[in-house]
């Protein structure tokens, strides 16, 4: 395959040519019919197709690994643009109680760990959402790949170079403005492998982001299944009046598997959707949390 330099020594460096799931022996897929005229042409689709998305619920399975060990469980998420999360980590059955609350909120992170009976607090840095999810990732970069999206680095389209790949994908190479580069997988949706290439709607599979050689995450997903907007949610006493959905009508696929690494720290976290939804009701305060009674606050960032 060939790159263009200098962006093809990084990726090469780095490993960036992955073998995609349409992948199987030597089979050759060959590109649509209708292809993009060029990358920036690829990322407006994929803005596009996910311009109804505001954000996904879901209950999930996490399974994480880093240097303290392994962590299985069940989790309970809100993921709402740009960059509010709440992760409600669950006991195992039969209990299914909250053991740890993760939330972000306009750039305050929070932490309750209720077995250590401590209250975690300071800011929605990579470093302290990994204290949950083992993967230090920032919350705008996880609010998107949850919801089945790239992001994308900050970069300038006359630097973007595509390909397509006979592995059955598209190949964005972004270079960004602040010295890191990117590495997207786009295919069409099966349905709309014919269409013309301005209507086509694109599944994300596999994103790479380094910097200065090093790699600072993997993102690879999967299983994508269509999902669509959640009902409003209902006060069963009919007290409160209905929460309605906090986004438009909309139909997406979204990855039901999402694997995120962090190969130079050896941690990484795999997600797995059992039910997701798309643009759901959103309680007052779901991306916050009180202090609770008799907890004691404790402040964090990366140092400490």
């Amino acid at each position: 395959m060939k790159r263009a330099s200098p962006i093809a020594s990084i990726a090469a460096a780095l490993g960036l040519a992955v073998l995609g799931p349409f992948a199987m022996g030597c089979h050759r897929v060959a590109p649509p019919p209708s292809q993009f005229p060029n990358a920036a042409a690829a990322l407006a689709r994929m803005k596009a197709t996910y311009q109804c998305e505001r954000g996904v619920k879901g209950e999930a399975k996490i399974d994480s690994f880093s240097e303290q060990g392994r962590i299985r469980g069940k989790v309970l998420l809100f993921a709402s643009r740009p960059s509010r999360l709440r992760f409600d980590l669950l006991s195992p059955p039969p209990f299914n109680s909250i053991i740890s609350t993760l939330t972000t909120d306009d750039g305050h992170f929070a932490l309750m760990d209720v077995r250590e009976r401590k209250f975690y607090e300071g800011p929605a840095s990579a470093c302290n959402i990994a204290r949950l999810t083992e993967v230090p990732l920032e919350a705008h970069a996880l609010v998107s790949l949850l919801g089945g999206q790239a992001p994308l680095l900050v970069h300038r389209e006359s630097d973007l170079q595509i390909e397509w790949s006979t592995d059955g994908y598209y190949l964005v190479r972004i270079p960004s403005t602040r010295g890191a580069f990117e590495e997207v997988h786009l295919t069409p949706t099966p349905a709309d492998f014919q269409r013309p290439w301005s209507t086509q709607r694109l599944r994300v599979l596999d994103v790479r982001v380094a910097q200065q050689d090093i790699e600072l995450y993997h993102a690879s997903l999967d299983a994508h299944e269509w999902a669509s907007t959640a009902p409003p949610q209902v006060d069963p006493d009919g007290i409160d009046p209905p929460i309605p959905p906090s986004g438009p009508p909309c139909t997406v696929e979204v990855p039901r598997k999402i694997h995120i690494e962090v190969k130079e720290s050896g941690q990484d976290v795999l997600f797995r959707y059992d039910d997701v939804k798309v643009n759901p009701p959103l309680p007052p305060g779901v991306f916050s949390q009180p202090l609770p009674s008799g907890a004691p606050r404790v402040h964090v960032d990366c140092d400490n």
